[in-house]
């Protein structure tokens, strides 16, 4: 759900440019009327930045000031920029390039490749993470799954900051990465990599900006040639961009400074894929005369939400902290946020369902609900909890809208009835356009009652409904619209990627919220070891992982649910404590000590109708069904780890890599097999329990009274982080 679907759907064009400032506010039509020299907007979240910037462009070009052409905005997702040209189009600026930068560069560096270098442009791969493992098979080096996802991001982030492969291990270490392999073996892989792509005659997604810079640095005919293309530049999300997009930025630009570029570094979210908010926090310092915007009004969030926002940021620390905003909420006081302690991940994941159900049952769209956790594998558990409780979800970052093949089949359909209506027996007793719809759709699966449960089928079926919505909003939009108009409307979104809402609760990473909204949200999982996620260890890391809470928070408008589990699965030791990040903000906790100025100003945020956390309790579970799913167990395997094989795991991976080092050398000196000490089973479940004491480390199926006693001290001390001394071999 973005701000543009909350807005009239189908608004009337502006029939005048200054009749494209009506409605902003004042620092947003400072930013819409600042053609001339660079300018920094420094936006809040909810601020309407994207608001702002669209009407800048659009008053430019409808004022005279600005050729649609020789306009292109750049921003980081396709979503966005299809966000982007739908709004252009509704206010009468159609014409101008909104594209992602790497959709720009690839646009650029196909035309021109057959000048600069000749012949055809490589084949782009769409994933390198074969490529990755082939060159890494190449070097004799084996990776698991997990070493595979992480060189192959080490890869990626050596690209976009333009280190290469010899210069990897100087420029990780002064970066402060922590490498997931010998830092020599990742070079060598990498360049490896880079020459089984030229073998094999292809490029990635890296290697189009990379190779864009290359042709504007070395080629200046082609430079000047797009350079009197583009004369105006305007950049979303600013605190995202590489080292890499910075350098193509300034090749765009040349010795100009019409650049206009918007950005908040108390949401860069993206520093590990080599993204910075110092371009952002130093523009003033390379464009001294730039005239700075800041936008702090909050239009999205109640007065509640934007309180804990503004109190988490208080405690923060670092550069990006010291140029936070202070939001001001521009809404109606509402509910204020509410906090929940359960007993474990499934009473939470159930919990949360059970709300949402109530909440649907009360008359909220689906649609306008999300789910917001902080790893992919969270995902599962409130999967099955909504469709247990009959309640429709969407998955963020699901294949975009309009290349479904229920959507594609769907738009056909409409196409030929529009074309020979006249001769569907389907449309002979239907005249208006929404009745139209449905019953040409009602031949493609969609019934006005949807299908019970979730996956594939109610999927579809929530594509076709949308599509219904959407035809109901244009009707009431332009009275008398017909097929035809619907269908140059649809081709006009597809072509803009400016997709329709489907309705279904979102659940959705932290990471690919960015840029969304909904009218209640739930943030689930804030506890420590996961909010901060465990290997967040830097004071750097830790504030990126604060400022990742901040963006979920401030994608709520109206109600915020915050909840955390004391322990990860039924039955298991309730260790786990509630974020720091919340500490002072959540009732009966206090500020944490040491923290940035401004942290008591947070205040204290109680849950509506509750003056302390909410605890749920569960009973009745045994030893012999899943943790996680709760069905019953039979393997042996699956019984050691107490969950299902293919149920989430958010085992502590180095913890794991710790104990399967220190069970080797054990093996080694007893000359057994490793497994005679402990199976992996059993080493996965002390990684994904962290036992505290000999009670809980026996609990583990698989552990024993003799192992127990043999390598008991040993395995505790690696869970508490310590180093093993002597050999273990204890009595």
């Amino acid at each position: 759900m973005t701000a543009a679907t909350h807005s009239t759907l189908f608004p009337q064009v502006p029939d005048t440019a200054d009749a494209v400032l009506d409605g902003l506010d004042p620092e947003q039509r400072e930013v819409a009327t600042a053609l001339h020299g660079p300018v920094c907007v420094l936006a809040g979240a909810g601020t309407g930045k994207t608001r702002a910037i669209t009407h800048r462009i659009a008053y430019g070009v409808r004022a005279g000031i600005l050729q649609p052409s020789s306009v292109l905005a750049v921003t980081f997702t396709n979503r966005a920029a299809g966000e982007m040209r739908g709004r252009l189009r509704q206010l009468g600026a159609g014409g101008v390039q909104a594209r992602t930068f790497h959709s720009a560069a690839l646009r650029q560096l196909q035309y021109f490749w057959p000048k600069a270098v000749g012949g055809s442009l490589p084949r782009l791969v769409d994933r390198k993470i074969q490529l990755v493992a082939d060159a890494a098979a190449a070097c004799r080096i084996r990776l698991d799954r997990g070493e595979l996802r992480d060189v192959t991001g080490e890869i990626e982030w050596s690209k976009v900051t333009q280190t290469i492969p010899a210069d990897y291990f100087a420029a990780a270490a002064r970066a402060g990465r922590e490498a997931p392999r010998d830092p020599a073996e990742i070079a060598q892989i990498y360049s490896a990599y880079e020459d089984l792509k030229r073998d094999r005659g292809v490029i990635d997604f890296e290697d189009v900006l990379l190779l864009t810079v290359a042709v504007l640095q070395d080629r200046h005919d082609i430079a000047e040639q797009v350079r009197s293309q583009y004369q105006h530049f305007v950049v979303d999300e600013y605190q995202d961009v590489s080292p890499l997009q910075q350098r193509l930025l300034e090749l765009w630009l040349g010795e100009r400074d019409s650049l206009c570029v918007v950005g908040d570094a108390s949401q860069t979210i993206y520093s590990f894929t080599g993204a910075t908010p110092d371009h952002l926090l130093d523009f003033r310092t390379r464009h001294p005369g730039a005239t700075v915007v800041k936008l702090v009004r909050d239009y999205r969030s109640s007065p509640q939400v934007v309180h804990l926002a503004n109190g988490l940021l208080s405690q923060a620390r670092g550069r990006a902290a010291d140029h936070r905003l202070e939001l001001i909420s521009q809404r109606p006081a509402g509910a204020e946020p509410v906090y929940a302690e359960h007993t474990d991940e499934p009473a939470e994941a159930e919990g949360a369902a059970r709300r949402i159900r109530d909440l649907v049952a009360s008359g909220v769209p689906a649609g306008e609900i999300a789910i917001l956790f902080r790893t992919n594998s969270q995902s599962e558990i409130y999967e099955q909890a909504l469709a247990d409780a009959g309640v429709p979800y969407q998955l963020r970052g699901a294949e975009r809208f309009f290349d479904r093949p229920e959507v594609r089949k769907a738009g056909a359909a409409l196409r030929a009835a529009a074309r020979f209506g006249g001769n569907d027996s389907l449309l002979d007793d239907v005249v208006d356009l929404p009745s139209q719809v449905r019953a040409v759709l009602s031949g493609e699966g969609w019934t006005s009652k949807p299908p019970a449960g979730s996956g594939a089928v109610r999927e579809r079926w929530e594509s076709l409904a949308a599509l219904v919505n959407l035809a109901q909003d244009f009707a009431t939009a332009k009275p008398g619209a017909t097929l035809g108009d619907l269908v140059a409307e649809l081709d006009e979104r597809a072509s803009a990627q400016h997709a329709p809402t489907v309705q279904g609760v979102t659940l959705a990473s932290l990471h690919s919220a960015k840029g969304l909204e909904w009218d209640v949200v739930f943030l689930v999982g804030v506890a420590e070891g996961m909010m901060p996620i465990t290997y967040a260890k830097t004071d750097e890391q830790i504030e990126e992982e604060r400022r990742l809470l901040y963006v979920g928070v401030t994608r709520a408008r109206e109600h915020l649910f915050v909840s955390w589990a004391l322990s990860r699965s039924p039955g298991g030791r309730a260790g786990r404590r509630p974020s720091r990040f919340l500490d002072g903000l959540r009732p009966g906790s206090v500020a944490t000590a040491g923290r940035g100025g401004g942290g008591a100003s947070g205040g204290i945020v109680r849950g509506a109708g509750s003056s302390g956390v909410t605890a749920v309790r569960r009973t009745g579970r045994t030893p012999a069904r899943c943790r996680v799913c709760g069905r019953t167990l039979t393997d042996a395997g699956e019984m050691k780890l107490m969950r299902c094989e293919g149920c989430p795991s958010d085992m502590d991976e180095g913890l794991y890599e710790r104990l399967r080092e220190w069970r080797a050398v054990q093996a080694q000196r007893s000359g057994q097999p490793a497994f005679c000490v402990f199976t992996d089973k059993t080493l996965m479940a002390i990684a994904e329990t962290t036992p505290d004491d000999e009670g809980e480390l026996a609990r583990i199926p698989g552990v024993g009274v003799r192992k127990l006693n043999r390598f008991g001290a040993d395995v505790l001390a690696i869970c508490a982080g310590g180093e093993v001394e002597g050999d273990g071999e204890g009595d």
